[in-house]
């Protein structure tokens, strides 16, 4: 079985759906560490994404014209803010500016937090944490081409399984109608929305928070912190229980990010802003 079509079988069966793929093709698009096969390598993976399923006006409106990113393959090699301390990561990722910020953004979000915690049992403080600590609050979301970093880390062969499932349930996102393609815009890795969901977890969690027929979690407050919510609570959060080192819930921001020193920064961070 074909990478896509591996892929492609792990997502049908997580939406409920078994052997819709038997016709994806034998051949393989076969990763690279260089520019040079990715043109011949995407005409593959299109056709194989078509025999998974993807529409083929979803395939032209999302991976027409896309081209090899070598930013994208350098900023893969160069991952180093998690081996920072607690302390020059909180100064990143959650300085005092943000705690003075987050504490207003609760106030004013006082309604919407309140309803998300009573239908998914996420405290606040939490939500806008994992807000600020991603994106500052939604104001740095990325704006790269999705679909051009997903392809480009597809091709590559170091992790190239992983991120061909991220792009197949990128496209599924187009193709489901929550957002057209020239809207996926987000961080390097393909991280989409205001608190940076894979795109295999945002088919999987995101929800309609502000009730207009649409996930989406780049444009929709509601929608981005009740995902969030609905993420947390998946993954075995539960109401009413704290979340500092030691208590109920403080292992399931394992989930969320699996670096140590996120998890006690967040952790950290939302303790400040309930204080």
């Amino acid at each position: 079985m074909t990478t896509i079509a591996k892929a492609a079988k792990a997502l049908l069966i997580a939406a409920g759906f078994v052997g819709a793929i038997a016709s994806t093709p034998a051949s393989a698009a076969t990763c690279g560490n260089n520019a040079g096969g990715f043109p011949g390598w995407l005409e593959e993976f299109k056709s194989e994404a078509r025999a998974a399923g993807v529409s083929a006006r979803t395939i032209e409106s999302a991976l027409g014209g896309v081209s090899y990113d070598k930013k994208v393959i350098s900023l893969d090699r160069n991952q180093k803010s998690f081996k920072l301390s607690l302390d020059q990561f909180m100064e990143r990722r959650a300085p005092a500016s943000f705690v003075s910020k987050g504490k207003k953004i609760i106030a004013q979000n006082a309604k919407l937090l309140s309803s998300i915690e009573k239908r998914y049992g996420v405290q606040g403080e939490v939500l806008v944490a994992i807000w600020g600590m991603e994106t500052g609050f939604g104001a740095n979301s990325g704006n790269m081409n999705i679909f051009r970093s997903l392809a480009t880390l597809s091709y590559d062969c170091r992790r190239s399984a992983f991120f061909t499932e991220e792009l197949l349930s990128a496209l599924e996102i187009v193709d489901r109608g929550d957002m057209p393609a020239s809207a996926m815009r987000g961080a390097w890795a393909g991280e989409i929305g205001q608190t940076q969901f894979l795109a295999k977890n945002y088919l999987r969690f995101a929800v309609d928070g502000d009730g207009d027929g649409h996930r989406d979690l780049i444009r929709s407050k509601a929608d981005v912190l009740a995902s969030t919510a609905n993420f947390l609570k998946a993954k075995g959060w539960r109401a009413g229980a704290g979340y500092m080192p030691g208590e109920a819930n403080n292992a399931v921001f394992g989930e969320w990010n699996s670096a140590g020193v996120y998890q006690k920064a967040l952790a950290l961070f939302a303790n400040k802003l309930a204080n």
